[in-house]
């Protein structure tokens, strides 16, 4: 079993400083693969240090030389990429077929790369200078869904800006970051750049949220966490931006194609084994339509293949560890004991299987908005349909939890699509099932979090803006 027993700070792999060690589960198989050591808030302060002590100069680079460290970090990840892609498979369950756990990471530094050849740091506003100026040390705080995308989302963004980070990845799956450590320190990430330190919320992520010399906070985790962050983020002032919890809600009209409403909604509803915050886990139909959409959805649930995450025909892996499958597990008895009717799936694990985290991919109908099921994120492979009689209610119970994350719209008529569309409170909503863009904010309404990932709007989470005035503007060449 192999041990990863040290921390990356000031760019090199060094000791903690009073570490306790923890096994790393695979949860496919329910046996321990690895150990790690979790640091303490003293490791935290040494990584914090590294970092401050890099940020003067490395906030200095040129927009081309991050450039050039971008176009590194890719082609050194790139030629790595099966290995990390393994590693994610052995930690989280991801199917190895699941090529988004690593392609959204390449991606993340080639769209800043893309965005630093046009973004402009200083501005006018008449004889009025804006300046933005990168905030200073971040602390990145990640969940274990993503394991290795989710952090190059962030600092793909706080490089951008130019600024310094300390690291945080899931204690439940930190194998993949400390590969993505290894990439870094190999694409020539200069020293104290990027540190990283593997441990629990209560010890490490505590920590960095309350460090004084922390300027920023980026967490993408539950709710529940992310208010823990805030308020360990508060004495210090700090900026703190979050990507929350969701319970994203796929409003089907009745003039939608059925068959491909219910195809996308499994395909995307099951992606990951419904492990994502924007997972479209409610399924609104109209009430007359609802048993032809079931048929359609238990014809689709059918196609998927539940099993050993390594063979590339699984299209559905485990869920991440004991007490995540034991919380799924709560939920599925929730919708059966409040009256919801139980489409396919259940409890237990799939038929033929007796060992590893594996849940059955469930979908209840006849859910009401009020319902478990209906208002909590469960972050595992349950889809709740709930039938409404008018486009009314059918936004009214959409936007009726206290999440926002994201929303999906499916109908044949584009116009009132997008009337629906602007009426649903979500950070992004989907026509018709249609990609996401990567350089378009990422974010939520309500306690889906604050703030904004991707593009632009990803990159001035890292940014400080200054106005100067009483400069005049150059006057023109003759």
């Amino acid at each position: 079993m192999q041990h990863f027993g040290k921390f990356y700070i000031g760019g090199a792999w060094v000791e903690p400083v009073n570490a306790t060690v923890m096994e790393v589960v695979n949860p496919a198989t329910e046996l321990p693969f690895a150990t790690v050591s979790l640091g303490s808030a003293e490791d935290v302060d040494r990584a914090v240090q590294a970092a401050r002590k890099a940020f003067p100069s490395f906030s200095k680079w040129s927009a081309q030389d991050r450039i050039d460290l971008f176009d590194r970090i890719v082609r050194t990840f790139e030629s790595r990429e099966a290995e990390i892609m393994a590693g994610i498979t052995q930690e989280l369950g991801a199917p190895c077929s699941l090529k988004d756990q690593t392609r959204g990471t390449v991606a993340a530094f080639r769209d800043a790369a893309s965005l630093l050849r046009e973004y402009r740091f200083d501005t006018r506003i008449g004889d009025t200078i804006l300046r933005r100026e990168p905030i200073g040390v971040c602390g990145l705080i990640t969940a274990w869904n993503y394991p290795v995308q989710m952090l190059a989302l962030k600092l793909a963004s706080a490089f951008a800006a130019g600024c310094t980070v300390v690291a945080k990845p899931s204690e439940y799956t930190p194998i993949g970051a400390i590969r993505f450590a290894e990439v870094l320190h190999e694409a020539g990430v200069p020293p104290g750049a990027f540190n990283l330190v593997i441990g629990d919320g209560p010890h490490v992520g505590s920590a960095i949220c309350r460090h004084p010399d922390v300027a920023m906070v980026s967490f993408t985790g539950s709710t529940r966490a992310g208010i823990l962050v805030a308020e360990a983020a508060a004495p210090t002032v700090k900026r703190v931006c979050q990507e929350l919890g969701g319970k994203s809600a796929n409003v089907i009209l009745p003039d939608a194609d059925l068959s491909a409403a219910a195809r996308w909604n499994v395909a995307r509803g099951f992606f990951n084994t419904s492990q994502s915050c924007h997972a479209p886990t409610r399924i609104l139909v109209q009430e007359d339509q609802q048993e032809a959409l079931v048929a359609l959805l238990a014809e689709e649930t059918a196609k998927l293949r539940v099993g050993d995450p390594n063979d590339p025909s699984t299209t559905t892996g485990p869920v991440v560890n004991k007490a995540q499958f034991e919380r799924v597990q709560s939920y599925i008895r929730s919708g059966i004991e409040q009256g919801a009717r139980l489409v396919c799936g259940g409890p237990g694990r799939p038929q033929g299987i007796d060992r590893g985290y594996f849940v059955q991919p469930t979908i209840f109908c006849d859910v009401s908005p009020q319902m478990r099921i209906a208002q909590e994120e469960i972050f595992g492979p349950v889809l709740a349909v709930i039938p409404y009689s008018t486009e009314e209610e059918a936004v009214e119970i959409a936007n009726g939890t206290p999440y926002g994350l994201g929303a999906y719209v499916f109908t044949s008529d584009a116009a009132r699509a997008r009337t629906v569309c602007e009426k649903l409170q979500a950070g992004r909503v989907f026509y018709n099932g249609h990609p996401g863009n990567m350089t378009a904010p990422m974010g939520g309404y309500k306690q889906s979090g604050n703030g904004r990932e991707l593009g632009v709007f990803g990159l001035e989470e890292f940014l400080e803006t200054k106005a100067i005035f009483g400069f005049a503007e150059p006057a023109a060449a003759a």
